[in-house]
């Protein structure tokens, strides 16, 4: 599909510059971006241009008259069908109602790549997420980040961008060190031999589960094993758990980076020892401190803890210019509120090594509760407290958990109604979605069984007002895409998408392929119509990583 947004910013900046080479229109930079918003097809029309306005001033005219320049030498176009000038100097246009008929077949014709647009072809963007360290299984908590990562992913690659999706995480460290010895400890427990479990450690039955794993598999062999062997077990079967997990709802990942190479490599020294030099780093109660003041922070951050420890901040700053040198136009990050206050040090570490931070956008999100019986449920992975991902694929399925976690604004807290998210009725977004996508189905199959086919099918006889709303509404999906994009907030597919099968179910109840009044010819039309609607309902679903079924 083509940017219709950016095709009426085109039209209209030639206008002006014919205008202006006319003389209804003195010489003036034109905006390298022109405002094209999205109506609804009424009064306002479907797109609307309110540039006269905003080009009042440098023109020296009323807005109304820079409107009637822009308007009297506007190029002709196949998709206008009306145009008009509104209030103080709108531009408001309408789609012709037999080029939208025709974009059943350009849509058709796109099939599964409906609504991509090659705007930022052959342009590399990375999109971290995850990225939980393997001390436990991915929670609710964890999914969040995971469902809008993936989908992030899948909609720059619907921009042209090649997409690498890549998780970030760290196998040693005090951390990890609890993880072996509650390992161990458990281990222990389920031979019977004596055991001192950790004060701080993972409490959580996983950990007898895996414990038990290993008792079955070694017997006792490994009782005079010390944590550290315990530490390499747990991370590989967590990691191996992590990837099922994952793979439930849909995710893989191209690359797994171990924060570990940045130490291994000397990187994290090289860093110090350039701070140091730029003086930037500085010694002071024992502990290593980054000049965060210099790049506009309230206070200094800790690089080195008096105990010799790195804090986060030190390998993020390797890890990010690791990112830019790879070469990545744009490298997203979409991490927890916990890392809100983080990132501001890692992009000053960045600046401070004399790189341009601008490619690295980060997305911080809130929390997730689980809403079950009007009762939430407090979350703890240390104390063992939590929901996994798996459970809630079990409870709910892989696209309920996508849809409803994908659903809010990043910044605002989610609370999962699990009775919600099961749901077989109107009330559950995901059901009325997908049914959408079904009820397509259900027509191919009927047409089938009553030897109906759109072969020869003339798309032109599609000028119903239902036809054409839809339509509309379809063809909006690149204008989402590139603003959701823009904003970095999936929740705009979402809206989308539940607005396209609300449209849809409205259509469907009316517009009949096989009732006995529909003449064949128009039958024919029709199913091409649902034909097309199911390419993009099916589209969207895909984009959100959700599964397009045939019956429900």
């Amino acid at each position: 599909m083509k940017l219709l947004t950016a095709q009426f910013a085109d039209l209209i900046r030639r206008a002006i510059e014919a205008a202006q080479t006319a003389g209804a229109l003195p010489a003036f930079d034109i905006p390298e971006d022109i405002p094209v918003d999205l109506k609804d097809g009424g009064a306002q029309g479907d797109y609307a241009v309110p540039v006269a306005l905003q080009l009042a001033k440098p023109a020296r005219r009323a807005p109304r008259q820079v409107a009637e320049a822009i308007m009297q030498h506007l190029p002709t176009a196949d998709f206008i069908g009306r145009a008009e000038i509104a209030g103080p100097g709108f531009l408001n246009f309408w789609l012709s109602p037999a080029w939208l008929a025709a974009q059943v077949d350009a849509i058709l014709a796109e099939g599964a790549a409906a609504g991509a647009f090659d705007i930022n072809a052959g342009k590399r963007a990375q999109v971290e997420f995850v990225s939980a360290n393997p001390s436990g299984p991915i929670t609710i908590a964890h999914t969040r980040g995971a469902v809008m990562g993936d989908t992030l992913a899948n909609l720059l690659a619907a921009t042209g961008y090649t997409v690498e999706r890549e998780y970030y995480f760290n196998n040693a460290g005090r951390q990890m060190e609890i993880v072996g010895r509650s390992l161990r400890a458990r281990y222990l427990e389920m031979l019977g031999e004596p055991f001192d479990f950790p004060e701080d450690g993972y409490r959580g039955q996983y950990f007898r589960w895996i414990a038990a794993g290993l008792v079955y598999e070694h017997g006792d062999a490994l009782k005079d094993k010390d944590w550290p062997v315990f530490k390499d077990l747990a991370e590989n079967i967590i990691f191996g758990h992590i990837r099922n997990s994952l793979r439930r709802i849909g995710i893989e990942f191209d690359n797994w980076f171990n924060e570990n190479s940045l130490y291994e490599s000397g990187a994290v020294d090289r860093l110090l020892e350039a701070l140091r030099e730029k003086d930037y780093a500085y010694d002071a109660d024992g502990a290593v401190w980054f000049r965060m003041t210099a790049f506009g922070g309230e206070k200094d951050r800790v690089l080195v803890k008096s105990t010799g420890e790195p804090t986060y901040v030190t390998p993020d700053i390797m890890y990010h210019i690791d990112k830019l040198e790879r070469g990545f136009d744009l490298a997203v990050n979409i991490l927890g509120a916990d890392h809100m206050d983080q990132y501001p040090a890692v992009a000053a570490g960045v600046r401070a090594m004399g790189y341009d931070p601008s490619p690295i956008h980060v997305i911080i999100h809130q929390a997730v509760t689980l809403v079950e019986g009007g009762a939430t449920q407090r979350m703890s992975k240390r104390k063992g407290q939590f929901v996994t991902l798996d459970e809630l694929v079990d409870e709910v399925g892989r696209d309920a958990v996508r849809y409803y976690i994908l659903a809010y604004k990043p910044d605002a807290h989610i609370n999962f109604d699990l009775e919600l998210a099961k749901a077989q009725s109107e009330e559950n977004p995901v059901y009325t979605i997908q049914y959408a996508h079904v009820r397509c189905m259900g027509v191919f199959r009927q047409a089938a069984e009553a030897g109906v086919t759109d072969a020869g099918a003339d798309v032109s006889r599609l000028t119903g007002e239902r036809e054409q709303s839809f339509l509309r509404k379809a063809l909006e999906l690149p204008q989402i895409i590139d603003f959701t994009i823009r904003q970095m907030e999936p929740h705009h597919l979402t809206t989308y998408a539940l607005d396209l099968a609300r449209l849809f179910h409205s259509t469907y109840e009316t517009v009949r392929v096989l009732h006995g009044d529909t003449p064949p010819d128009l039958a024919k039309a029709r199913l091409r119509f649902y034909k097309a609607a199911q390419v993009i309902l099916a589209r969207v679903l895909t984009l959100m990583g959700m599964t397009t079924p045939d019956r429900m």
